[in-house]
């Protein structure tokens, strides 16, 4: 009796056994690796248990996880987003100032009168006109008129005299002097430097 009950026994735990053993994972029972995500345990904090699947990008069968509950909200937007960036980065468009178009200047003409010079035949002085800094013309006044001297006057006149003569020609004193009137010429040169410099 004791032997039937040992056998009897010895038969039930190797049945059991062997019933342990076929029915392990590599037996075609279902693991919780082959349950989908939604029947697949899940561990405290909403996460699948550890022994759970692992969602891959490839699929193979398994239905992607849930997206974690842990997911961050979306990043702040970039500071070169932000209306102080935009407003800096913009062009500051400003009115353009009136144009004035003032035209240069026109040179002002003025007149200047040298000295009475007195000589040999007479006496004259030199009027000349100016524009800016330029003579644009000269004249001899008060000189002597008729006779010899007239004669040397009116050659004296008409080589330094007027807006094409000598005078206006070289912008100086520095005359040539006038063959025949010598005189002349000299009294003329002097009254003219001494317009100059007054001018």
């Amino acid at each position: 009796m004791r032997r039937t009950l040992i056998a009897i026994t010895g038969l039930a735990a190797g049945t059991t056994a062997l019933v342990v053993l076929k029915g392990g994972p590599g037996a075609g029972q279902a693991t919780a690796g082959d349950l989908p995500v939604a029947l697949a345990p899940v561990a405290p904090g909403g996460s699948p248990a550890p022994g759970g699947p692992t969602p891959t990008a490839s699929g193979g069968g398994t239905p992607s996880a849930a997206p974690s509950t842990s997911a961050k909200p979306g990043a702040k937007p970039s500071a070169d987003r932000t209306p102080a960036t935009r407003t800096s980065t913009r062009a500051r468009t400003t009115p353009a100032a009136p144009k004035t178009t003032t035209k240069a200047p026109k040179p002002t003409t003025r007149t200047v009168t040298g000295p009475t010079v007195t000589y040999r035949y007479g006496s004259l002085r030199v009027q000349i006109t100016l524009s800016g800094s330029r003579i644009v013309d000269a004249t001899g006044l008060d000189m002597p008129v008729g006779g010899q001297e007239g004669q040397r006057a009116d050659d004296v006149q008409a080589r330094y005299s007027g807006s094409s003569g000598e005078v206006v020609a070289k912008q100086s004193a520095n005359l040539n002097t006038v063959s025949g009137a010598t005189y002349t010429s000299t009294a003329y040169k002097q009254s003219l430097q001494s317009a100059l410099d007054k001018a």
